[in-house]
């Protein structure tokens, strides 16, 4: 039974759970053993629970030479070891690290998906050399490229990243089962309200990411200072992990700097999301750099009316007057200006929430994802004259 070896390399245990751990089982259903590589944390046991075991390599986000070098050989010595047929790699460190190791190493079949570019609209002359020439040496090693949104993949022709035959469009996508609004019980609600301390009859915005400056945070605790100081039954719910480790990690005392504490709730991570979607009125997402973000994907598919900036990633996900608004990046006033509107015009957001679902269903599905996934790994091993497995369904019907 021939069942090619794939490798998903990231950068954390937490990106191979919460971002990546369904398409995995889908790719192994379709007939391929799947192993994740990535940091050590706490939820490499849910992951090889759920049938993906996983190889543990430190890589840090940030730029560490000596580390950095150390990752390098370690993946080399783990694909020479397990031979597999082919490494994806996600997330620009991996996907410069792990496809150089792949390339060293021989793997037949080298895949990368861009979640999204670090240099930006926004990014300093040097910043952006440096991780365009960073990209342009992955992709050199790159079977395939493939693009979550459509502007990065129009960048990276248009900065010769990577050639047209090489790359193309993933989109992203959610589980539309979990994130339906009518999964979600009246008691379910109020048991979260009471849990969070937030009142039965507030109006909440809610902020979905990690505690770290570039999410636009400091613009959002802006925004809400200024509507809350007309608004007594205004809340902000903010869930996401602190990042103390990142040179712009916020806590929850950087709220109270704004005076907005005692009316702000910081929930961390949580596993009932599509319960926390049904609290919020809107969500805000002022992001100031993103690929293809996930809550707003996740509140359109709740009926959850989106505020988020006006950037590549985010256009991807919010379409201005039909499941949100877009507004300027690093903003403040104009982010208070339409949260202020969605607060105020209950017949908005109605509408809004009936048109959100049918954007999602239209744009958001994974299932999508994952096909197109399975197309590229097929064309990649006929290419290379292998074999296509069987997915495990027809197996088990011979």
């Amino acid at each position: 039974m021939n069942q090619p070896l794939v490798l998903h390399i990231a950068t954390a245990d937490m990106g191979l759970r919460f971002l990546l751990l369904e398409q995995l089982q889908a790719i192994q259903h379709a007939g391929y053993q799947v192993r994740g590589v990535a940091s050590d944390g706490p939820y490499r046991a849910e992951v090889e629970a759920a049938g993906i075991p996983v190889d543990v390599i430190k890589m840090p986000r940030a730029v560490t030479p000596n580390r950095d070098l150390l990752a390098l050989s370690q993946l080399v010595r783990l694909f020479r070891e397990l031979k597999p047929t082919i490494v994806h790699t996600h997330n620009p460190k991996p996907g410069l690290l792990g496809q150089l190791a792949a390339r060293i190493a021989g793997v037949p079949i080298i895949i990368n998906t861009i979640h999204g570019f670090y240099f930006h609209e926004h990014s300093s002359v040097n910043q952006r050399r440096f991780y365009i020439a960073m990209e342009k040496i992955a992709a050199r090693c790159s079977h395939a490229i493939l693009s979550q949104n459509r502007e990065d993949l129009n960048a990276a022709l248009a900065l010769k990243i990577a050639r047209p035959e090489q790359i193309s469009f993933l989109g992203n996508g959610i589980n539309l089962q979990m994130f339906d609004r009518r999964a979600v019980s009246q008691a379910d609600i109020q048991a979260a309200r009471q849990d969070l301390g937030i009142p039965a009859d507030a109006q909440v915005i809610g902020a979905v990411g990690r505690l770290v400056a570039e999410k636009g945070y400091h613009e959002l605790f802006q925004a809400c200072q200024q509507l809350m100081a007309t608004r007594p039954n205004l809340y902000l719910l903010v869930v996401g992990p602190e990042e103390p480790n990142k040179a712009d990690g916020l806590t929850a005392a950087t709220a109270a700097k704004y005076g907005i504490a005692e009316r702000t709730h910081f929930a961390g991570m949580r596993r009932d999301m599509p319960v926390l979607y049904r609290l919020m009125d809107v969500l805000a997402h002022p992001s100031y750099r993103e690929g293809f973000p996930r809550a707003p994907m996740e509140a359109t598919a709740m009926g959850v009316p989106v505020v988020a900036s006006d950037i590549r990633g985010c256009r991807e996900t919010v379409v201005h007057s039909l499941n949100g608004m877009l507004v300027p990046v690093r903003d403040a006033a104009a982010l208070a200006h339409s949260l202020g509107r969605m607060i105020d015009d209950r017949v908005l957001r109605e509408a809004f929430a009936r048109l959100t679902r049918r954007v999602a269903q239209r744009e958001f599905d994974q299932q999508r994802v994952f096909d197109r996934v399975l197309l590229t790994y097929a064309k990649q091993l006929q290419a290379h004259g292998l074999a296509v497995p069987e997915p495990i369904q027809s197996q088990a019907s011979h």
